[in-house]
C-alpha cells in the first residue's frame, strides 16, 4: 500500500475554494495514467483515459480534493484572527487545536482556542458552554504585527501529520484525500485493462460546501455512470446503537446505496455487489441518515446518470483523528479497478 502517496495528500492544506496545491500534487503522481489531464474553472482536474472505440460508455469517477477548514474573515488590532467556517465542524472537536494558516507569503503556525475564560477562573456555567465557531480565535504569536502577515482570505487548516497505529491509518483529512488516493492508485492497479470504456477520473473542488466542483464537472462529462468515491460513518464505537453505526471497520469496501442527497441505481448495486462476491473483495452496504457526496451531483447532471457511491468507512470523521482501517482502503481500490476492468 502506498502509505507515503497518501501521508502527502493529507498533510497538503486545501480547503473548497483553495485547493490548487493538492491539484499540483495529483498532477505530479499521475504521469503516464491519462491520455489526457486538464484544469476546468471550478478548479476540478479531469484526467482522462481514452476508449479504444467512439461510441464506448463513459464512467466518471468523482473524487474531492477539499477538506474541511476556514478562511480569515477578521483580525484584531491585537493580532487575534478571526475565522469563518467553509464545512461542518462540530466545535467540540475544536478546543486547543494547533493550526496552520495558508497565506501568499507561507504557512504559519498557529493555535486556536474559543475567547472566554480558562478553566482557573471559569465558572461552572462558564465550562458547560459549547462556543460558536465564531467564538474561536487563532493566535499566532505576532501580536500587533499579525496584519503583516495575515490578510481576510487566507485559509486554515489542522495541523497534525498523518500516523499508522494498528491495522488504522489515522489523519486530518481522510475526508476525502482517501478518494484522491484511490482514483490514483485504482487506475495503476487497472493497468492495460478497462479500455472498453471511456474512464474520467475527476478531481473535483469544494464537495464540502455542496458538491460545487461535481456539478459542473458532471455537466462537463455527462457520463453514462458516476461512482462517487469518499469516506462514511464508521460508528462501531462506544456510546452508538449498533444499528446507527453505518459501517464496521474491517469488514471491506462500503458499496453506499442511501444518503441525504442521492439514491444508487439499483443495477449498479448489483453489478458491483456481484464482482464483489466473484472476486472475493469484502464489502459491506451502507447507508447514510444525512449528508451528501458526488455522486448525488453526477446522478442529476445533464439527463442524467447511473451512480452508485464506493465508499470507506471512517471513525471520527470532521476532526484531526479521522481513523480508516488499512484492509478496508484497499478493498475500496481492488473494486474500483475490477470493475473498471470488466469493460
Amino acid at each position: 500500500m502506498n502509505i507515503d502517496l497518501l501521508t502527502r495528500l493529507c498533510e497538503t492544506p486545501g480547503v473548497p475554494g483553495n485547493e490548487e496545491r493538492v491539484r499540483a500534487l495529483i498532477e505530479s503522481e499521475i504521469g503516464g495514467l491519462f491520455d489526457d489531464v486538464r484544469t476546468d474553472p471550478m478548479g476540478s482536474l479531469h484526467c482522462v483515459r481514452r476508449a479504444k472505440s467512439d461510441d464506448a460508455p463513459k464512467i466518471m469517477l468523482l473524487c474531492h480534493m477539499d477538506e474541511i477548514g476556514f478562511l480569515v474573515s477578521h483580525i484584531t488590532d491585537k493580532g487575534f484572527v478571526h475565522v469563518l467556517p467553509v464545512g461542518g465542524f462540530d466545535t467540540r472537536n475544536l478546543f486547543s487545536r494547533r493550526v496552520l494558516v495558508c497565506t501568499e507569503g507561507g504557512d504559519l503556525k498557529g493555535v486556536m482556542n474559543p475567547g472566554g475564560k480558562p478553566v482557573h477562573i471559569a465558572s461552572a456555567e462558564d465550562r458547560k458552554k459549547v462556543p460558536e465557531v465564531t467564538e474561536f480565535v487563532i493566535d499566532l504569536g505576532f501580536g500587533e504585527k499579525t496584519k503583516d502577515h495575515v490578510k481576510v482570505g487566507d485559509y486554515v487548516v489542522m495541523d497534525e501529520p498523518l500516523i499508522e497505529i494498528g491495522d488504522k491509518i489515522v489523519s486530518k483529512a481522510l475526508d476525502n484525500r482517501i478518494a484522491c488516493w484511490l482514483g490514483i492508485e485504482a487506475i495503476k492497479q487497472l493497468g492495460d485493462k478497462g479500455r472498453g470504456a471511456e474512464i474520467h477520473v475527476v478531481f473535483t473542488t469544494q464537495e464540502e460546501v455542496g458538491l460545487r466542483g461535481a456539478r459542473t464537472s458532471s455537466f462537463a462529462v455527462q457520463p453514462d455512470i458516476g461512482i462517487g468515491i469518499d469516506v462514511t460513518l464508521s460508528c462501531d464505537t462506544p456510546g452508538v446503537p449498533e444499528q446507527s453505526r453505518t459501517t464496521k471497520q474491517g469488514d471491506g469496501f462500503g458499496l453506499h446505496i442511501r444518503d441525504g442527497s442521492f439514491i444508487a441505481d439499483k443495477g449498479l448495486v448489483a453489478d458491483i455487489e456481484a464482482l464483489a462476491i466473484k472476486t472475493k473483495i469484502p464489502y459491506q452496504r451502507t447507508m447514510l441518515a444525512s449528508g451528501g457526496q458526488d455522486g448525488a451531483a453526477v446522478q442529476q447532471a445533464a439527463a442524467g446518470a447511473r451512480a452508485i457511491g464506493i465508499v470507506v468507512g471512517t471513525r471520527y470523521i470532521h476532526t484531526v483523528t479521522e481513523m480508516v482501517h488499512k484492509s478496508d482502503l484497499e478493498a475500496a481500490r481492488d473494486i474500483l479497478a475490477a470493475y473498471l476492468g470488466e469493460f
